[in-house]
């Protein structure tokens, strides 16, 4: 099974293929200064042309649904569904944060994977990596010291985005209990959706939605005017 694999919800624009017998066949990863949907199609392209591949040659796409940036998230699963809807090709929506603790970097133990949602927010879970990665609390969004204060005494490994901007705050609370995975490894790598996508069931093409896990900074500050009047 061939998988074309797209991450927009971060900073970083990522788009892989992933061969189930072969492994990895290319990636683009690009640090994106403004909007994906000046840059994502091309890299698809581009990815097509390196590769000597085309739709065509992909049995699946694999998308980042979120949490993450509201807009790119919106992109990428854009993208993806209109690539499936010309090709019928099969669609299936990865959560970010299910995509971040896949990184080997973390080793085996608690990982919390931290994307930056701006003021010291977070998205965030937690999970459980031993032979097999387990997830053991509900995909969060909330104050990132909360977390912490919840988080002392233990220890943890952190990636993600948010790990890396408010890493200077986690050594803070937690000291030495806390190991922060590197820069290079704190991204998201959508070949690493790819690999995921092989195993997992397809979604329904028209019901896929983006996954906020919270309202929009529009959306609540229209709420506190509606409350105000």
């Amino acid at each position: 099974m061939l998988v074309l694999a797209i991450d927009t919800a971060t900073k970083i624009g990522s788009v892989s293929l992933f061969d189930d017998r072969i492994g990895v066949i290319g990636e683009l990863n690009l640090y994106v200064k403004v909007n994906h949907s000046a840059v994502i199609m091309e890299m698809i392209d581009n990815l097509f042309k390196m590769t000597k591949l085309s739709i065509k040659d992909v049995d699946r796409v694999a998308v980042t649904v979120g949490p993450g940036s509201f807009t790119g998230i919106r992109i990428g699963v854009a993208v993806a569904k209109g690539l499936c809807y010309g090709t019928k090709k099969s669609i299936v929506g990865i959560n970010e944060l299910d995509l971040l603790v896949q990184n080997t970097e973390c080793g085996e133990g608690v990982i919390v994977p931290l994307l930056d949602a701006r003021k010291e927010r977070v998205y965030y879970s937690i999970y459980e990596k031993k032979e097999d990665i387990k997830r053991v609390l509900e995909y969060k969004d909330g104050e990132l010291r909360n977390l912490l204060e919840e988080l002392e005494g233990k220890n943890m490994i952190f990636c993600g985005d948010g790990a890396i901007a408010y890493e200077k705050i986690i050594k803070e609370v937690l000291g030495e209990k806390a190991k922060i995975v590197s820069k290079g490894n704190s991204i998201p790598r959508s070949v690493l959706a790819g690999q995921m996508a092989i195993d997992m069931q397809e979604d329904n093409l028209y019901t896929l939605e983006p996954f906020y896990v919270n309202k929009s900074q529009a959306e609540r500050e229209r709420e506190e005017r509606l409350k105000r009047n």
